[in-house]
C-alpha cells in the first residue's frame, strides 16, 4: 500500500491522550472509515461531562472524531432493550430496536420521534449512561421496507468483518501520501457520448476515485453492457462513489467485489438501499429470461458490507487527497451531486450525475452553489434543441386527458416506470387528480418492485420534497398508500385484471419495456385499440420502450411457454416527456448561468453523441468556458 513509511496514528494518539481527562479511561484509538475513533470506558464524559474537550482536540489536528463505548462495558443487547423500554415513554411506540455492534450504535424505530428523544435529548442521554450503547432514534416508515432490514441484518451478522472493512479503510484514507497531489485527470469508462453504463475515473498521483459503475439497459450481453473495467487496477482504486440508484450508474457494482475489490462505496442514505434494491432485481429478471449474470447475491452482498452512506452537505476524507460532499441533484431519491476536493484548495470537481434543476412533486429541485467549483462534469440526456419540456402544470394535463381519453371509451391504461422514482412520482399525481375528480376514479393496479421502492421512499422522508415530506411528517398523510391502489404481489391477476376487469391503470416495471410485469402486461393489452400505452421516462436507445415510441407495429417476444410469437401493436402509444427526472436544454442551460462559483472547465457526459455535442458547442457559445466532450476511454487532464 501506498505511503507507508510512518505510522499517522502515533503522533494523534500522544495528542489525544494529552488532553483527554484519564478519568474517561481510553482503551484505543483507531481510524475507522474516514473518522477517528476513540474507545472509552466512560465515553459519557467526553459527551455529556465535557464535551468541549473532543471539539478542541478536533480543531488541533483537523480530522472527525468519534467517541464510542469500549465493547467490554457495553451491557447485554436483552438488558439494553428492557432499558430502553423502560426510559422511553409508551407513548412514543417504540416498535423496533437493532443493535449494530460494529459501532456500538442501538437504532430506536418509533412513531413519535421528539417523545423518544426527550427534552434536550435526555432520553437518549440516560440510555446511554445505563448501557454504554449510543442510542439513534429514526422514524418508524409507514411501509416496511425487506432491503433495509436485510441490510441492517447483514451489518449485524456480519460486525467483525464491517470492523476490518473500516479499519482497512482508515488505513488507506490516512496514509502518508508518497506523492503530493498536482495531476489530476479523469477517464471515461462509460456514459460518454451514450447514455448507460456511466462511470468516471477521478486519478492524481496518489489516489483513484471511481464515481459510478453502472450497466447499459439497452444492451444484454458484453462488451457494450458494462463500463470499461479493464482500465481499472483494483488495488489501486481507493473508492467509489455512486450517484444514484439507477442501473445504469449503479448497476454493474457488485462486479468489483467480484473481482476482488476490498474498498469502501460512498453514496447517500436512500441511495444505498436502492441500489441494492437494483441490483437484486437485475438478478432476478436475468434469471426469469434465462440470463446468466455477471454477478450473484454473495457479491451485492459484499457492495452492502463495504457501503458507508452519507447524508447531503457531510464532508468526508474517502482519501489521503480528497474530500467528498454529496448535494441533492433532484433526480431520484436521494440522488446527488458528486462534489471532490482535491488537495488544499488544489482543485474541486462537480459530478452532476443525473440531475433535475426544477422542482417536482416528489423532489426539490437540485442543489447549484459549492463553495469552489474548478471542473463541472453535466449530463445531456435532454441536452438537444428541441428537449425543451412544457411546465409541468401543462405536462399533467396532457396526461391526464390522455388518461380520461382511453378509461372514457372503455380501454385500459399501461404505464411501464422504473420502479425507482419515475413510479413514485405517477402515483403523487394519480391520487392527486383522483382526488380533485379530475381523473376518472378508476383502480390502480401497481405491480413489481414498486412497492418496495416506495417503502424506501417512506423510510426517508427527509430527502423528498419539503411538501410531501411535511405531509408525511407532520400531517400524518401518505400518498402512497392511497385507497385507489392495489398492490399487486406477484403475476396471478394479470389476465383477469386485462380481460375481464373494467377501465383501470397499471404501473409496471420495467420503464423501458425490458423485462417485468411491463412487458407481460403489453402483451395483453397489445391488441386492444381501446388500450393506452402511455411512456413517462427516458427510453434508451435499443430498447422495446424506444421501438415502440418511434412507431414500431408488431413485436417478437416469447410467450408464457417460451416460444417466439408476434404481437400487433394496436393500442395506443403516447409519450409524456415533462415528467421526466432529467434537466431539459433549458434547465441545463439556466444551471450553468446558475451554478456559483463559476466553474473553469466544463466536461459534457451522459447523453446520445449529437446531444452531447450540441450541448458543448451551446454552453462554449453562451459562456466561453472551455467545454469538453470526450468518448469512453478517453482522458482529460485537469491540471
Amino acid at each position: 500500500m501506498k505511503g507507508q513509511s510512518a505510522d499517522p496514528l502515533v503522533k494523534i494518539r500522544e495528542t489525544i491522550l494529552d488532553r483527554v481527562p484519564k478519568e474517561a479511561e481510553i482503551t484505543r484509538v483507531n481510524f475507522e472509515g474516514s473518522r477517528l475513533v476513540i474507545y472509552a470506558k466512560k465515553p459519557e464524559l467526553l459527551l455529556f461531562g465535557r464535551s468541549y474537550v473532543i471539539p478542541s482536540i478536533v480543531s488541533l489536528i483537523r480530522k472527525r472524531i468519534v467517541v464510542r463505548s469500549d465493547p467490554s462495558i457495553r451491557s447485554p443487547e436483552k438488558e439494553t432493550e428492557l432499558v430502553i423500554r423502560e426510559v422511553i415513554p409508551k407513548e412514543a411506540e417504540v416498535n423496533n430496536i437493532i443493535f449494530d455492534p460494529t459501532i456500538g450504535e442501538v437504532i430506536i424505530e418509533a412513531k413519535k420521534v421528539g417523545l423518544a428523544v426527550g427534552k434536550e435529548g435526555s432520553n437518549l442521554q440516560e440510555i446511554m449512561k445505563r448501557t454504554k450503547w449510543s442510542p439513534r432514534v429514526i422514524r418508524t416508515p409507514p411501509i416496511p421496507s425487506k432491503i433495509i432490514a436485510n441490510q441492517r441484518h447483514i451489518v449485524y451478522t456480519e460486525s467483525r468483518e464491517r470492523e476490518r472493512i473500516q479499519r482497512a479503510m482508515g488505513e488507506r484514507i490516512f496514509r502518508n501520501p508518497v506523492l503530493k497531489a498536482g495531476e489530476i485527470t479523469v477517464t471515461a469508462l462509460g456514459g460518454f457520448k451514450e447514455v448507460g453504463r456511466s462511470s468516471l475515473l477521478v486519478s492524481t498521483k496518489e489516489s483513484k476515485i471511481l464515481i459510478d459503475c453502472g450497466i447499459n439497459p439497452g444492451v444484454t450481453r458484453a462488451p457494450g453492457l458494462f463500463p470499461y473495467l479493464g482500465e481499472l487496477d483494483l488495488e489501486e482504486l481507493d473508492a467509489v462513489v455512486i450517484s444514484h440508484g439507477h442501473l445504469d450508474h449503479c448497476g454493474a457494482l457488485p462486479m468489483l467485489f467480484k473481482y476482488g475489490f476490498d474498498g469502501a462505496v460512498y453514496c447517500s442514505e436512500p441511495t444505498s438501499s436502492l441500489m441494492t434494491l437494483a441490483q437484486l432485481d437485475f438478478l432476478d429478471v436475468a434469471s426469469k429470461e434465462g440470463i446468466t449474470p455477471p454477478y450473484d447475491q454473495k457479491d451485492v452482498r459484499e457492495a452492502v458490507l463495504h457501503t458507508f452512506p452519507l447524508k447531503y452537505g457531510f464532508v468526508l476524507d474517502i482519501a489521503p487527497e480528497v474530500k467528498l460532499t454529496l448535494w441533492n441533484a433532484g433526480h431520484i431519491l436521494g440522488s446527488s451531486i458528486v462534489h471532490l476536493h482535491i488537495g488544499e484548495g488544489l482543485h474541486n470537481i462537480v459530478f452532476t450525475g443525473d440531475f433535475k434543476y426544477g422542482k417536482t412533486q416528489l423532489l426539490d429541485p437540485s442543489v447549484a452553489s459549492f463553495t469552489r467549483v474548478e471542473t463541472l462534469i453535466i449530463e445531456s440526456t435532454y441536452g438537444a434543441p428541441e428537449d425543451v419540456m412544457p411546465p409541468r402544470a401543462e405536462v399533467e394535463k396532457r396526461f391526464v386527458e390522455l388518461l380520461n381519453g382511453a378509461l372514457q371509451r372503455g380501454g385500459k391504461v399501461l404505464i411501464p416506470v422504473p420502479a425507482i422514482g419515475r413510479s413514485q412520482e405517477i402515483m403523487i399525481v394519480l391520487d392527486e387528480y383522483m382526488k380533485r375528480k379530475e381523473l376518472l376514479e378508476v383502480p390502480v393496479y401497481v405491480e413489481g418492485m414498486i412497492n418496495e421502492a416506495t417503502a424506501i421512499h417512506t423510510a426517508y422522508p427527509e430527502y423528498l420534497s419539503r411538501e410531501l415530506r411535511d405531509k408525511i411528517l407532520y400531517e400524518d398523510v401518505n400518498p402512497f398508500q392511497s385507497d385507489y391502489f392495489t398492490i399487486l404481489s406477484g403475476p396471478t391477476d394479470r389476465e383477469q385484471i386485462v380481460e375481464e376487469g373494467g377501465p383501470c391503470i397499471i404501473i409496471a416495471t420495467s420503464g423501458m419495456l425490458e423485462g417485468g410485469p411491463a412487458v407481460e402486461y403489453f402483451k395483453l393489452m397489445a391488441p386492444n385499440p381501446n388500450n393506452l400505452l402511455v411512456f413517462v421516462s427516458y427510453q434508451i436507445e435499443g430498447t422495446l420502450g424506444r421501438r415502440l415510441k418511434n412507431g414500431l407495429g408488431e413485436v417478437a417476444l416469447a410467450d408464457t411457454n417460451g416460444r417466439i410469437q408476434v404481437y400487433s401493436v394496436k393500442m395506443e402509444v403516447k409519450s409524456v416527456e415533462g415528467f421526466s427526472g432529467h434537466s431539459d436544454r433549458a434547465q441545463i442551460l439556466n444551471y450553468l448561468k446558475r451554478i456559483s462559483p463559476k466553474p473553469e472547465k466544463v466536461i459534457v457526459c451522459h447523453g446520445e453523441p449529437n446531444k452531447v455535442l450540441n450541448l458543448s458547442q451551446a454552453i462554449w457559445r453562451s459562456s466561453r468556458i472551455p467545454t469538453f466532450a470526450p468518448d469512453n476511454l478517453e482522458t482529460v487532464r485537469l491540471r
